[in-house]
Parts: C-alpha cells; structure tokens; sequence
C-alpha cells in the first residue's frame, strides 16, 4: 500500500507513468468510467475548499466510484476533540481511499502512519500540495510537450505558498530547469527552498518586477499576494501593483509562453488576459480531474 504525501514520494519514472495514465483517461474516458465502480474515497477537509475537494470527488466519480466525507473541522468530530490518528482509522472501515487537507503541517504523514487505505495529501498548512504540483506538471507537459529545458517564472507569495514550494521541489528533478523568483522581499522563498535549489545546481535569480523578466519565461506561474502578509499598507500599496498581470504585460512575453495559476485568484491577474489563448489556469482544472483520477487507480492498484 502506497500513500501520497508529497510529489517526490513518486520517481521520475513513476511521475511520468502516472502522467501518461492521465493523457489516456483525458483521450479516452468511456475507457475508465466503471473502473473504480464498488470503491468509496473519502474526502477529509479540515480546511475550506472548493477546486480541490470537488476535483477530488469528480475524479471518484468519474471512475464509477462514491464518495462521503466532510468539508469543514467543525462538521467532523474534530470539533470534539477527537484526533486524527482516531479518525483515519475509522474512515479506514468505510472507505478504499482517503484525500486529506489539514491546516497544520505534517497531519496527513501521520494520518497515514494510521491508516490501512492509500491517504492522499490535499494540502497541509504552508508545506505541501502535491496533486496540485501534479496538476501543474501535467499542464505544463501537455502543452509545453516536455517537462526539461524551460525558464519558470514564480510571482507572487512565495514565502507561505504552498503550492510553490512543491512545484519547484519537483521540477528540480528534471533538466535545464531555471528558476525566476519574483516577489516582494517580505515574500521571497523560505531559505530551504534556495538550499535546495543551489544543491541541485539549478539556477535562479530573485526579482522584485515582474516586467524585467516576462520576456525571458516559458511558464509564468502566479499566486496571490495577500495584504496581511506586509507589515504595514504603506509598503502593500508601493508594490501591489507589481505582481497584477495585464495586458500589458502580457505584451512583453513570448508568443508560446503560458500563464498558470493554483486558483483561486484575487485581482493579481487581470480578468482581460482571461481571452488570450497563453492564459491556460482553467485548463490547469480540467486536467487536476484527470490526474486525480490517474492518481486514485494507481494506489489503488487498478488496472485497466
């Protein structure tokens, strides 16, 4: 039994199995639709979401499989106290499988030190996100048709964004890999991450505009940045402006680079870049279903 705690919990090569079973699913779905037909996923969010718990329950369901669960800790028996060890065994009686998100670092590791059903990690606090970095590396190959030689920009909140921090853990593995890091100096990547990026010998520059580098990206990658992470208005407002992507500075990027985004948006990409065809973060959605549904049959060993 194998759980999904983070995305370098997979090989390269197992990576790249599990991307190619979802570019199949996506090709043929009628080939997969009673696939999962019998088996339960349990959706445990102790956190609010929308993308990707409803990604998760479409995916089971698409795979001709049920779903139960709860969508807040105060619909659940945490709000009595009980832990998480307690109700990962419990969910393991009524489910196959199990997608937890938690607000504190490290709960869905000891959910499934637990747990005798596959866990899948849907979040956990600011450390970890990894199907959503599977989503983003399927987007990115389906349309870019590789995965090594690009120039990735990351804007935006890179200190607490979780999504960051495993999109680059994964992409370290693969070749020709730069990094652009564009944010506020209150908002620059944790310190490990830079270790980690300066051990594999990958190269990055740190900027503070986002019009210095578009021409040189193949991906940019955009999150949000949130007032209450400044320490005071004065210094949000100097730079906000910034990290808001238009069409003007769309204009100054390469005519086949793409626009992703985790979702969901705020106002730092403007809703008129939403037309042009570089802007692909509601595509990103579309193939998070698939690669959850790729995700579901491999751990629990479904073959087709």
């Amino acid at each position: 039994m194998r759980h999904l705690i983070s995305p370098l919990d997979f090989s390269v090569e197992e990576l790249d199995d599990l991307l190619d079973l979802a570019s199949d699913i996506e090709k043929n779905p009628d080939k997969y639709k009673e696939a999962c037909k019998g088996k339960k996923i349990a959706t445990l969010f102790y956190e609010p979401s929308t993308r990707t718990r409803l990604s998760f329950e479409a995916a089971m369901i698409n795979l001709g499989g049920s779903v139960l669960g709860f969508s807040s800790a105060d619909s659940s028996s945490a709000s009595k106290g009980e832990s998480v060890s307690d109700t990962i065994r419990i969910i393991s009686c009524y489910a196959d499988i199990c997608a937890m998100r938690h607000p504190k670092e490290g709960a869905p590791l000891v959910a499934a030190s637990k747990s005798s059903i596959p866990v899948i990690n849907a979040g956990d606090g600011g450390h970890q996100h990894p199907t959503q970095t599977l989503t983003d590396l399927m987007t990115i190959r389906s349309l870019k048709g590789r995965l090594n030689n690009l120039t990735i920009g990351l804007c935006g909140d890179l200190k607490f964004g979780r999504t960051v921090h495993s999109l680059i853990n994964a992409l370290l593995r693969y070749e020709n890999i730069s990094f652009v890091l564009i944010s506020p100096p209150e908002l620059r990547v944790p310190e490990y991450i830079r270790e980690n990026l300066t051990k594999a010998g990958a190269p990055f520059k740190e900027v503070t505009k986002l019009e210095d580098v578009m021409s040189d990206l193949d991906i940019l990658y955009m999150t949000r940045v949130q007032k209450e992470r400044f320490f005071n208005e004065e210094d949000y407002i100097r730079m906000k402006d910034s990290y808001i992507l238009d069409k003007r500075k769309m204009k100054l990027a390469k005519d086949d680079m793409l626009v992703l985004h985790p979702l969901p948006r705020v106002n730092e990409i403007s809703v008129e870049v939403d037309d042009d065809p570089r802007a692909v973060y509601f595509k990103q959605v579309q193939y998070g279903v698939y690669v959850r549904m790729a995700l579901i049959l491999t751990l629990l060993e479904v073959k087709i």
